[in-house]
């Protein structure tokens, strides 16, 4: 049974841990949603996962639809945090991103992107092997 939580520890706030993804991190991307990972690093403190949500106001003017979508973000990570640690590991950092300026109708467009982001990167990871 998986906890459906998003503790304070799992949250991406650092601003070292920040620089340190968008130095060294790579870049994902399905439909609206692009992601920057940071796996095994030996800079990491963090021996779990942490992640951290973010819209652009290029896309989103106004803060009420930014917010929004930042929620459904974390919903979508809170409620696949298994598929998630499975495909991209356990000593992870990363930072998922909307961009599109579409707003979208249903939380199910935004889980479905964000399993697709997460089968695709498994996929990639089982062929490496």
């Amino acid at each position: 049974m998986s906890d459906f939580k998003y503790p304070k520890q799992e949250k991406l706030k650092k601003d070292t841990e920040i620089t340190l993804l968008f130095a060294k991190g790579k870049w994902r991307s399905c439909g609206n949603l692009r992601i920057i990972i940071l796996k095994n690093h030996a800079d990491l403190q963090t021996e779990n996962v942490k992640l951290g949500v973010s819209v652009s106001k290029r896309y989103f003017k106004k803060a009420v639809y930014r917010n929004r979508v930042k929620r459904l973000l974390r919903e979508c990570y809170r409620l696949n945090k298994d598929l998630f640690r499975e495909s991209f590991g356990d000593k992870t950092i990363a930072m998922l991103f909307w961009v599109s300026n579409e707003l979208p109708e249903k939380f199910q467009d935004v889980e479905t992107e964000f399993i697709k982001l997460c089968q695709s990167q498994s996929q990639k990871k089982s062929q490496s092997v």
